[in-house]
């Protein structure tokens, strides 16, 4: 058997808050801010922090956002994921 997940945990700790002992909410809450803390930093060389800075600016997006869209790109064009596709014979509403 396979233990449920963090946000499964926290769900299920949110519906029966007056039946969970504080030590288990505690385990919980620090388990949530350790997995949260971890999971958004990407350490880069200094080279690509200024070319992702760049890339901020110019695009007026996060470096979060901008890390998304480089990634994205990046798996399109190695046919990692499909390749959205504009349809060519559809209108246009008079713009093109």
């Amino acid at each position: 058997m396979t233990m449920p997940d963090m946000p499964t945990l926290l769900e299920d700790a949110a519906d029966r808050i007056a039946d969970i002992s504080r030590a288990d909410l505690q385990i919980m809450l620090r388990r949530a801010a350790l997995r949260l803390r971890n999971s958004g930093s990407i350490a880069l060389d200094d080279d690509m922090e200024e070319a992702i800075r760049d890339v901020c600016s110019e695009l007026v997006l996060t470096r979060e956002d901008a890390i998304r869209y480089i990634v994205r790109e990046w798996m399109e064009k190695n046919t990692y994921l499909p390749v959205h596709e504009l349809d060519e014979d559809g209108d246009v509403d008079g713009s093109a």
